[in-house]
C-alpha cells in the first residue's frame, strides 16, 4: 500500500471581501504534494500563487475546500494548533529575506526554537550554529544583515528556515532580490535539500528557477492550469 500524500488540496477556494463584491483569489485548486517532493509554481503577479503558498503553509484558511496534511484535515483547526503547525511542520523563505535588522545571523536563526519551550539556550544555538555551518556561513554566525550580501542574507533566512527540522521549505519568490550567481547557489540549496528528503516548493515566476524543480505547476487567474514534470 504506497504512503498517502504528505498535502493534499480538494476543491481550494480563497474568497476575499473587496469594495462590496466578493473576490475569488483561488478557485478549485486539487493537487498534492509526495515527501520528498520538488515543485515550483508558477504563475503571473496576482495569479494566486502566493495565495496558495499561504494556505499550503497554514498562514492562512481557504473559504471553500477541503486540506489534509499527513492525512489530518487542518482547514478548520484552531490559531493555535495552526500555529504550531507552521512552527514545526513548515520552513519559510520570502524574496525580502525577513531577517531582523539589528540581530545577527545566529540570533535570527535561533528564533523559530524560541517558540520550543524544552530547548534551553545552548541547545538553540548548537542547533542554529549547526545549521549556518552547515550552508556555508560559519564565519558569519555574528554578522547583522547588513554586514552581508544579498545572497549570504538568504542563506540566513534557509537556515532559519531549517532549524526546525521541517517536513516541507516552502520558498515564495527566493531569488528575485539575488544576482544570477546568488540565485544558483541557492537553487542549488534547494535541490541538495530535495535529495535528503525535503519536500521543497518554491513560487516563482522565473523559468529557470522553475527548471531546477522535478515538477511545474502552473496557476492562472486562481486555477490551476497544468502539472507537469
Amino acid at each position: 500500500m504506497s504512503e498517502p500524500p504528505l498535502i493534499e488540496l480538494e476543491g481550494i477556494g480563497r474568497r476575499y471581501r473587496m469594495g462590496g463584491e466578493d473576490f475569488w483569489a483561488l478557485r478549485d485548486v486539487t493537487l498534492a504534494f509526495r515527501r520528498g517532493d520538488f515543485a515550483a509554481i508558477m504563475g503571473a503577479s496576482g495569479s494566486g500563487k502566493t495565495t496558495l503558498m499561504n494556505l499550503i503553509g497554514c498562514m492562512d484558511r481557504p473559504s471553500a475546500g477541503v486540506y489534509r496534511l499527513e492525512g489530518r484535515e487542518v482547514s478548520s483547526l484552531g490559531r493555535d494548533e495552526l500555529a504550531f503547525l507552521r512552527n514545526r511542520k513548515f520552513g519559510f523563505v520570502f524574496q525580502n529575506f525577513n531577517l531582523l535588522p539589528r540581530t545577527t545571523a545566529l540570533e535570527n536563526v535561533e528564533l523559530p526554537l524560541l517558540y520550543w519551550n524544552r530547548l534551553g539556550a545552548r541547545e538553540r544555538r548548537r542547533r542554529a550554529e549547526a545549521v549556518l555551518k552547515r550552508l556555508g556561513m560559519g564565519d558569519r554566525l555574528h554578522h547583522t544583515p547588513a554586514q552581508l550580501s544579498g545572497g549570504q542574507q538568504q542563506r540566513v533566512a534557509i537556515a532559519r528556515a531549517l532549524v526546525n527540522e521541517p517536513a516541507v521549505l516552502l520558498a515564495d519568490e527566493p531569488t528575485g532580490n539575488l544576482d544570477s550567481r546568488s540565485e544558483r547557489e541557492v537553487m542549488g540549496i534547494f535541490s541538495d535539500l530535495h535529495r535528503e528528503g525535503i519536500t521543497v516548493i518554491v513560487v516563482t515566476h522565473n523559468p529557470e528557477v522553475a527548471a531546477r524543480a522535478r515538477s511545474i505547476i502552473r496557476i492562472r487567474d486562481g486555477r490551476i492550469q497544468g502539472d507537469g514534470g
